[in-house]
This record gives C-alpha cells, sequence and structure tokens, in this order.
C-alpha cells in the first residue's frame, strides 16, 4: 500500500511539473511576425530589414498633413492646403521613426509632373518620343505621345501612380521617402518665375509648399538652376539673388559650412559648360564685371563637368566645385566611375569640390527609343552599390544622388510598381520590394558617415 502511494505521489509530482514546464514555455512564445513584415527580399539588406517594415507599417499615418505648416504662401499653396484630412504627427515622433538625415547626401528632385485633378491636364507623363538627330535612323522609330495614366513617359511605374506635383500628398510621400533613405538636401530643378523646360509648366510657385513640407521632415532644400533662355552672368545675378531674397529665410533653405566657416547657400548649374567661361568669370570672381563674390548673395556654385577639358574651365570661371549628374558609367568623361580619382585630384589642389553623381541605373528607350546603348541595368541594385563605392573612394566631402525622380530617364529611387496594361510592360524592382532603392541608401549613407568619421580622425 505504501508503495503505492509513493508512486501516485511521485507520478502528480511529474505531472505538475510537466505542466508548469508547460505554462513557462508559452509565456516566452512570441508570434512569428511579431512588430516585424517578411523577410526583406532576397536578403540583400537583413541589416534593415526590421526598421524598413517598421517604416512601411506607419505609412498611412504620415501620409497627410495640416494646414499649419504652410499658410503663408501663395493662393495654389492655400488651396492646397484645404485638401489636407489628417493633424500633422509631432516632428519627435517623426524623429524616432526615420533615419537621421545626412546633409552630405544631396538628391535631384523633379517637380514638374502634372496630372488633370491638379494641374488640368497631364504634364510631363505624357512626354513625346523624341526623334534622333539623323533622319534616317528617325524613320525607324515610332513618333508622336505618351497617353496616361496607362501610358507614361517612363520605363518603370511609380507607386503613386501618374501624380502631380502639386498634389500635397505627393509631396508629403516624397518627402518621407527621401528622409527614410537618409539624404539630407534635395536639390530641386529651378527655372526662374514663368519659365518651364519645353514639356513643362512653371513650378515656382510650388518652391515654398516644397520647403514646408522638407522642413516638416528635418530635410533642406537647394536649387539645381536649369539652363534657362538667354541664361548669363547678368540673369544668374538676378536669379540667384531672388532665390536668396524669397527663400533664404526659410528654416529649410540649404546653407553649406565652408571651410573657413561661412554658411553659404550652394547652387548646382546644370549644363554649365554651354556658357563661356568669361560671361562665368564676371559672375564669379572677385574682379568679374558682374560679379557676386562678397556681397550678400554671394554662395557655392557647382558647375557640371562632362568633357575631361571641362575641369580647366570650370576652375577659369570661378566656379566652386563641380558634379557629374549622369548615372550612366561610361557615357561621358564625368560620369565614368574610374575618372573620378583624378577628378578629385585635380579639385583638391585646384581648391575645388568634387561632388561624385551616383545612381542606380540608365534607361530612357521610353522617350528615346533609339538610345539603348546608353542604358544600364539595375542589377537588382548591384549597379547602384558599385556607384557608391566608387564615390566612397575618393573620400568626397559631399554625394549627389541622380536622382529620386526622374523617372524619363530610369534613374529614380522613387517606389516603383510592376505594371502592365496593353501592349506595355513597365520594368520593376523585383525580386525587391519597391522601396529597395531608398534602403540601399540608407545603408550607405550610413556606411559614408562611419568611413568619413575615420577619414577626419
Amino acid at each position: 500500500m505504501a508503495r503505492f502511494r509513493r508512486r501516485t505521489c511521485i507520478i502528480l509530482l511529474l505531472f505538475i511539473l510537466f505542466i508548469c514546464s508547460i505554462m513557462m514555455a508559452l509565456k516566452t512564445l512570441r508570434p512569428d511576425r511579431a512588430g516585424f513584415g517578411d523577410p526583406f527580399g532576397l536578403g540583400l539588406l537583413p541589416e534593415l530589414q526590421q526598421r524598413t517594415v517598421l517604416l512601411d507599417n506607419k505609412q498611412n499615418s504620415l501620409n497627410r498633413v495640416q494646414g499649419d505648416t504652410v499658410t503663408r504662401v501663395s493662393n495654389l499653396h492655400s488651396i492646397t492646403v484645404n485638401t489636407m484630412k489628417a493633424s500633422m504627427p509631432p516632428v519627435n515622433k517623426l524623429e524616432e521613426e526615420l533615419s537621421s538625415p545626412n546633409y552630405n547626401f544631396h538628391i535631384f528632385y523633379y517637380s514638374w509632373f502634372g496630372n488633370p485633378q491638379f494641374d488640368g491636364k497631364y504634364i510631363h507623363w505624357n512626354h513625346p518620343l523624341l526623334p534622333h538627330w539623323d533622319p534616317k535612323i528617325a524613320n525607324n522609330y515610332p513618333k508622336g505621345r505618351h497617353n496616361p495614366p496607362e501610358d507614361i513617359g517612363a520605363n518603370f511605374y511609380p507607386e503613386l501612380g501618374s501624380y502631380s506635383s502639386k498634389d500635397p500628398s505627393v509631396i508629403e510621400a516624397h518627402m518621407k521617402q527621401m528622409r527614410s533613405a537618409s539624404t539630407g538636401v534635395i536639390v530641386l530643378s529651378w527655372y526662374p518665375p514663368g519659365m518651364a523646360d519645353e514639356n513643362g509648366e512653371p513650378t515656382d510657385d510650388l518652391v515654398p509648399v516644397i520647403l514646408d513640407y522638407a522642413h516638416k521632415y528635418n530635410l533642406k532644400v537647394t536649387f539645381h538652376i536649369e539652363p534657362y533662355k538667354d541664361r548669363d552672368d547678368r540673369s544668374m545675378y538676378h536669379n540667384v539673388k531672388y532665390i536668396i531674397d524669397k527663400y533664404g529665410g526659410h528654416p529649410a533653405f540649404y546653407r553649406h559650412k565652408t571651410s573657413t566657416g561661412r554658411f553659404l547657400p550652394m547652387f548646382y548649374v546644370y549644363d554649365s559648360y554651354v556658357t563661356i567661361p568669361e560671361i562665368w568669370a564676371n559672375l564669379l570672381t572677385v574682379s568679374g564685371s558682374q560679379t557676386i563674390r562678397n556681397t550678400p548673395y554671394d554662395a557655392l556654385f557647382i558647375a557640371l563637368l562632362v568633357e575631361e577639358r571641362h575641369k580647366h574651365d570650370i576652375h577659369r570661371s570661378g566656379f566652386d566645385g563641380m558634379y557629374t549628374y549622369f548615372a550612366t558609367n561610361g557615357f561621358s568623361y564625368g560620369s565614368s566611375h574610374h575618372n573620378w580619382a583624378s577628378l578629385k585630384a585635380f579639385c583638391d589642389s585646384n581648391n575645388l569640390m568634387f561632388i561624385p553623381s551616383v545612381g542606380p541605373g540608365y534607361i530612357d528607350t521610353s522617350i528615346r527609343p533609339w538610345n539603348n546603348h546608353n542604358t544600364r541595368n539595375r542589377v537588382n541594385g548591384k549597379y547602384y552599390e558599385t556607384a557608391f563605392s566608387a564615390a566612397l573612394l575618393v573620400r568626397p566631402e559631399i554625394i549627389s544622388i541622380t536622382s529620386f525622380n526622374e523617372w524619363h530617364e530610369g534613374t529614380q529611387i522613387e517606389k516603383a510598381v510592376p505594371k502592365r496594361t496593353g501592349q506595355v510592360v513597365y520594368l520593376d524592382y523585383k525580386p525587391h520590394k519597391p522601396n529597395v532603392y531608398l534602403e540601399l541608401t540608407q545603408k550607405w549613407s550610413e556606411k559614408y558617415r562611419k568611413e568619413q568619421e575615420q577619414w577626419l580622425m
């Protein structure tokens, strides 16, 4: 009998221990996806996987903005504010959710897109097919215009669709994407008031809106001065004065700290080489007849270098530095990665800034169907990473990114989605997610920060 009781007690004790162990195990278990999403693509950026999904999950709560940040701009601005429905999240909440901005990462941005809802018509999405300069070659390719929203002038299709650059929700989404990529300075394509490129409409009225939204995300804005009609030393002086007088007091207006401790505005000058050095020297050298130096409108002026000989012209002109813009490795001397070391050495010896431009790839056959030979395949992000690696090797003070949303030339890092319509099949970022190039930019921004700390030691 005693033996039976002893056996019963042992069995009961074991049963109690078994129940306790099950309860402890259940207490420590978590669901497979607690707080996080699916693994990122093919493991391209495993270290960023958790942060990215958290950002994606909160997209909707940040994609709207209230009017109190934009009440002091033009009538167009006031109208767009009325479409905003949600209150602005506190700045400190945004700071917690997004990567810190890197003000040495500058990204080219285009506000020239339009659609019927906001502009009364499509702008730029309906880009014409540009003919080849040789009529014999041109005859072998189609002519006409694209027909949005299904048929747009791009080889990729944006996640936001054929959007308007005036749409507040689009501007908000763009700022969030650029901030999530850890870029810090938006290089805004700019034409003087009343002027535009041959396929667009004037966009200067939109600058205050962009500045306000940039400020919300702690981003800065500088200007990419396009080759407007009759651009010369006098008109440039007038336009630089206009920009600084009108926008220079905004907290999002970018100023760069120079080696002498001055904080100066910065202007990228596209196609600067079409104006002779003597004209630029009138504006950019101390002794020039139209000099802007040592005036309240002095700034850092960055010229576009395409051919090797341009470096000497840039120096003679009085520019403060050079950038390479094109995302096509091998297309020009400046855009060829293997030339960056010698260009950086030239700049160092002549007290100039060298700003290499990196891009994720290039394809413009939607608007230049004859230009296949300049296509650069993205290779699932490897092309972009190769460009960043080449840029870091020369230890630049600033890296520029071509581009956030130049959809016509397929250099965008903005989110794109798969799309098939009629006879058109758009390219996409598969097997990765729509935000893969934002993730890669953020990865290289952090890498650049760490390496820059080592350079300065």
